[in-house]
């Protein structure tokens, strides 16, 4: 009797492992209702809101369609689901993400997988194919994400040749707004940057979303926030003759500034007497030459350090959000609503002996007696100059490779900002930023203990190569000084949840740090 059950439960399991193998993904049967694709037809074309049975669309900030229970039969999403966590994920981090993605899935053989990319690549491409009145190619993208405790996606807009788009097919468990993860859509301006978040749509199990890549579609997932919750989604888009672009708006420049006139007895004030030493100046300009890049930890004297860690973490200042939020997200002071202390740390960066000693510190020209100091000895042309440097330090520029630069032009001068850093701050790399040579100097303030894992650290990379060059990490009181050339770009990565248990004791767990340009 016994042996009989057992011979009887196998061939019932192999039944239903057969059976689930075997089983088909049925679309919604409310996408092949003729009303309701011909009044998301019409809604679509006058961009005005729609709702019935399980479709829903709203063009508040830009149009977007919510379709739930977008496979009729549930117990295929489940299996798919168990499908796409099988597959191998790639941890994909920069400055606009940090998530695992699979490889693309156009030519996976699973079961589920081959199914739902059928329905998905033609069943439903034709009917978005109607709706948009659009003629979207066969070719679709597809894959899969993974977001985890504080993986995240910022501020885009998807925009890339030949995308029409967007969607994405949510398969996650019970979701909540406080776990995170959400679709968010920004509002733009007249300039049609993004200025906001105005909605955000929570994810929902076997809910599909889509919109059409447009000069307005920003939109960011939100960090997830929640531990031991996967948000698992496939997403890609539909590929069609792209929507017409306005013009790219160029944003004002930073204004530059030449030096202040100041008593070289700023110096003497401010600066750790270690970094005052004609010898060590000399070692330490010798190591930046080779390098283009340095630490002098300790750099401000204590009492100085001190002075500006308290007043930013006790004084009332009135911080400045930046944005747009598809650039930078952080927030600053204005130098003339700054409290005196912070106000004299400012013009001590901006001041003329702070010039000659980073000139002293690095080989630059960056004050008139200091120009020369390399150059009265050797006489080597500078295009040789240049091509030993780039063969020397390939990436991070150095003084050498700018000296072209340096003809014709005015006197020394900075730009600055000091900046407050809060949970969800970064800045992206973008298409507009300024190619040029500089030297940047980053101060850091308020971040004893900070790790890595936080980020809000500094990341130089290669132009159009994934090649991180060199990453500055906060540390008190440790200047860091960097000479980047025009193939050089930089982004603070994303400060994650993680960071708002810095400081548990204050108001807020704010990072700071003064932010200086120098350019010869």
């Amino acid at each position: 009797m016994s042996a009989k059950r057992r011979s009887s439960d196998k061939n019932t399991e192999k039944c239903s492992k057969k059976d689930k193998r075997g089983e088909s993904p049925g679309i919604n049967p409310d996408l092949e209702d003729t009303e309701i694709r011909d009044g998301m037809k019409e809604a679509w074309e006058r961009k005005r809101s729609f709702s019935r049975g399980n479709v829903e669309l709203d063009c508040e900030p830009f149009p977007h369609c919510k379709i739930r229970n977008f496979v009729q039969n549930d117990s295929f999403v489940q299996s798919l689901r168990d499908e796409l966590l099988q597959l191998n994920f790639n941890c994909k981090s920069n400055d606009l993400y940090k998530f695992q993605q699979s490889d693309d899935l156009k030519k996976r053989k699973e079961h589920h997988i081959s199914e739902i990319r059928s329905l998905i690549f033609v069943q439903f491409r034709s009917w978005m194919s109607q709706v948009l009145g659009v003629d979207l190619e066969p070719t679709v993208d597809i894959s899969c994400a993974k977001y985890e405790h504080t993986d995240v996606l910022l501020c885009h807009d998807d925009e890339l040749e030949g995308r029409r788009v967007a969607f994405i097919l949510y398969l996650v468990p019970p979701w909540d707004l406080s776990d995170g993860g959400t679709l968010d859509l920004y509002s733009v301006d007249e300039h049609y940057q993004p200025v906001s978040v105005v909605k955000s749509l929570l994810p929902c199990w076997n809910t599909l979303m889509f919109f059409e890549v447009s000069p307005v579609s920003f939109h960011q997932v939100s960090e997830v926030l929640a531990e031991g919750k996967c948000r698992l989604s496939l997403s890609g888009w539909f590929h069609g003759p792209s929507l017409p672009r306005p013009p790219c708006y160029i944003e004002p420049t930073i204004s530059h500034h030449t030096h202040i006139p100041r008593d070289e007895n700023v110096l003497f004030e401010w600066v750790n007497e270690t970094y005052m030493d004609p010898l060590y100046q000399a070692q330490v300009q010798q190591e930046f030459e080779d390098t283009s890049e340095i630490r002098l930890k300790n750099f401000l004297q204590e009492e100085k350090f001190n002075q500006v860690r308290d007043a930013l973490r006790l004084a009332e200042i009135q911080w400045v959000r930046r944005g747009p939020p598809n650039k930078r997200c952080y927030s600053y002071a204005e130098p003339k609503e700054m409290p005196s202390c912070l106000k004299e740390c400012w013009d001590f960066f901006s001041s003329e002996p702070f010039f000659l000693l980073l000139s002293n510190l690095t080989g630059l020209s960056l004050h008139y007696l200091a120009e020369g100091g390399e150059e009265s000895g050797s006489e080597k042309n500078s295009e040789e100059s240049d091509a030993e440097e780039e063969i020397n330090n390939p990436g991070l520029g150095t003084s050498a490779s700018s000296s072209a630069e340096k003809k014709n032009k005015g006197p020394p001068t900075c730009a600055g900002e000091l900046r407050r850093w809060t949970h969800g701050d970064y800045t992206l790399l973008h298409d507009s930023v300024k190619r040029e040579f500089a030297l940047d100097l980053l101060l850091h303030v308020g971040c004893t203990g900070w790790k890595a894992e936080f980020g809000g650290f500094t990341s130089y990379i290669a132009h159009d190569e994934d090649e991180e060059l060199l990453t500055v990490y906060p540390e008190d009181n440790s200047l860091a000084l960097v000479f980047r050339d025009r193939e050089t770009l930089k982004f603070v990565k994303h400060l994650n949840h993680s960071s708002t248990v810095q400081h548990p004791d204050q108001k807020d767990s704010a990072l700071y740090d003064f932010s200086f340009t120098y350019y010869e």
